[in-house]
């Protein structure tokens, strides 16, 4: 413990599974909270001793164990939002928040919308780390830490895996405008406009799910780079990262992981083979990837030293849910002047899901998608106590806001993209999430593994 760190730590032994148990912690709470998963190790946040927030104007940090302050937004609001946060005293030593796409517009030239929230960061009061043998609580003292205990038992007999429901999503809403949409950005890019833009549509999810179940049915269903579940500032959501936007570790080491280049998944090894190698040879699909890592590069160079900048790994395949994508590892190394939302701000948002180079994308992006994309495209970022910070990408995300929800998918787009074949590549997306939605009104039924539930699938009308 320090003095800006006053929250004991509590180890215990844990045998359940990591992300049914910190699902069932965010099905129990009605507080704001953060689910963030990786590699099958989860970090559970609930409750916010300290709020920053960040507008087109000004960051603004308030909170029950923090001082009020006001920054101005300027051209770097990551900055800004750092600095805030950096200044806090109160929480157990952690930070999360989230990142709406539209922040883009503060640092590539475009307008920023008025008076719209573009990022918020959370202290929480509490957190629960998990791993499949260990259980670290940390709250505010012996007795919060006790009660912190009783619950997570609670969870742990709580916890369930839900079946996947069949709630029928129309993957064709807004396909005429999409095709249209795709031309339209074709034709900009043999226009010399730009070299790539990643456009994007939403479907409704038709009626009213259930979100830490329908998280945990998805999680089940794919292999993320990184998973969350989300409740705070307006915004809930349930994702399963393809990939980060970036890990930048508490030494200066930072990492990016391009995905972009896709085919669908089937379940039969030698469809999938032949498709893995379709990637492989297909030219539109290799340029629009060899495009997209060499934008990183170039990000990383402008936050990193140069002579570390480097490609670990190069045009493999990663599969993720229902579909597979050629991706790309680098890494680099932060140059000395230089802090980790430098480097988030270089990298943000990422080209996979924004576009090259990055100004005309978002203007295109802007002009012909349906809606603002809010937290799609956008991050879910973690900060340790440490300093690293870890920035998940929001893709194959079910998102709630205002009593609406929805899912969105796009699809990267150069000069030699077919209107139909860009269109498919978002339904195979979208079939990714839709397959996993589980209703709330779902019926539970004893299991026989001693008392817990499991929601049964209700077929949408």
């Amino acid at each position: 413990m320090t003095p800006r760190d006053p929250f004991p730590e509590r180890g215990l032994t844990f045998s359940g599974d990591p992300v049914t148990v910190a699902a069932a912690l965010c099905a129990a709470t009605d507080e704001p909270h953060l689910l963030y998963e990786q590699g099958g190790d989860v970090v559970w946040s609930e409750g916010e001793a300290v709020v920053v927030e960040v507008d087109g104007t000004a960051v603004r940090r308030y909170g029950p164990d923090t001082a009020t302050a006001q920054l101005p937004a300027g051209a770097h609001p990551l900055a800004a939002a750092g600095e805030l946060l950096r200044a806090q005293t109160g929480g157990p030593g952690t930070a999360h928040g989230w990142i709406t796409y539209e922040l883009a517009h503060a640092y590539h030239g475009g307008d920023v919308p008025a008076g719209r929230l573009l990022a918020r960061f959370v202290v929480p009061r509490r957190e629960i780390r998990l791993t499949p043998s260990t259980a670290v609580l940390r709250a505010a003292g012996p007795d919060a830490l006790d009660t912190l205990e009783r619950r997570l038992r609670t969870a742990e007999r709580a916890a369930t895996t839900p079946v996947a429901s069949r709630i029928t999503v129309d993957l064709e809403e807004h396909a005429a405008r999409y095709r249209a949409a795709v031309t339209e950005v074709v034709r900009a890019i043999r226009a010399g406009e730009l070299d790539k833009a990643i456009v994007s549509r939403s479907v409704t999810v038709p009626r009213e799910i259930d979100l830490p179940a329908t998280y945990v049915a998805g999680r089940r269903g794919h292999r993320p780079a990184r998973s969350f579940l989300l409740r705070h500032g307006g915004w809930e959501a349930a994702g399963f990262s393809p990939e980060i936007v970036a890990r930048i570790d508490a030494d200066g080491l930072v990492t990016a992981q391009p995905l972009a280049g896709t085919r669908a998944l089937t379940g039969d090894p030698a469809a999938d083979a032949a498709r893995r190698a379709q990637l492989h040879r297909d030219a539109k699909e290799v340029y629009e990837h060899a495009v997209s890592v060499r934008l990183v590069q170039e990000e990383l160079h402008s936050v990193c030293l140069p002579e570390t900048v480097r490609a670990e790994a190069f045009m493999g395949v990663e599969e993720r849910g229902s579909v597979q994508h050629l991706a790309s590892r680098l890494r680099g190394r932060l140059a000395p002047g230089r802090d980790r939302w430098d480097a988030l701000a270089a990298l943000f948002p990422a080209v996979t899901a924004s576009g090259i180079p990055k100004p005309p994308a978002l203007a295109a992006v802007r002009r012909t998608e349906e809606r603002e994309r809010g937290l799609y495209s956008g991050a879910v970022v973690r900060l340790d106590r440490d300093g690293t910070l870890d920035a998940a990408l929001v893709l194959r995300t079910v998102l709630r806001k205002g009593g609406r929800a929805w899912l969105r998918a796009g699809a990267g787009i150069v000069a030699d993209s077919d209107p139909e074949r860009e269109l498919e590549e978002t339904r195979e997306k979208l079939r990714a999430v839709s397959g996993h939605l589980v209703p709330a009104d779902a019926t539970t039924v004893s299991d026989d593994t001693g008392g817990a539930v499991v929601p049964t699938a209700v077929t949408a009308p």
